[in-house]
């Protein structure tokens, strides 16, 4: 990790710690989670977060926030973002964020305890780079991750072998 990169976590970092956002955050959360037990199928599901409950404590490159949660069990498959950096942290629970490319995986173990290191509670995948959340079967993963792009614009990209380009693109909002 550059020392630009870990500064700039270390920013997203301090803002997601204040117990202002956190509170604004968990009713998110909960929301979030009843969702996922409706929807029994699901490996995972999420919200965006509104930037203005983080005041101007953001970066200016972050256009946007979600809250994920993700199914324990759940290997949601290789996914990338062609038009956004993500950067992610273990809010709740823990999982293996893995990078690379399909075959030859890179874990990225991640754990939701305040007090850890940035390293074991953080990962940042720039553009265009594969990744693929996989969670332990004792407990759903609850993560926010922060985008480059607005939330109407991040693109999720899928492996698709019917596809003529191999894969095959979707948006998270209006899914």
């Amino acid at each position: 990790m550059t020392p630009e990169e870990r500064s700039l976590l270390e920013l997203i970092d301090a803002a997601l710690r204040s117990e202002n956002v956190r509170e604004q955050i968990r009713p998110i959360m909960k929301r979030v989670r009843a969702e996922l037990a409706r929807k029994k199928e699901a490996l995972m599901t999420w919200e965006p977060v509104p930037l203005n409950i983080f005041g101007t404590a953001l970066p200016r490159e972050i256009r946007s926030a979600w809250v994920f949660v993700l199914r324990a069990g759940a290997d949601t498959g290789a996914e990338r973002h062609p038009n956004s950096h993500q950067r992610m942290m273990s809010f709740e629970g823990e999982g293996d964020l893995q990078t690379g490319e399909p075959g030859s995986w890179q874990s990225h173990l991640l754990i939701g305890d305040r007090e850890a290191p940035l390293e074991r509670r953080w990962i940042s995948i720039p553009r265009n780079i594969w990744h693929r959340p996989v969670v332990g079967a004792d407990a759903d993963w609850t993560v926010v991750s922060f985008h480059t792009v607005a939330a109407e614009e991040l693109i999720e990209e899928r492996p698709d072998t019917r596809s003529k380009d191999g894969t095959k693109q979707m948006k998270y909002m209006g899914r």
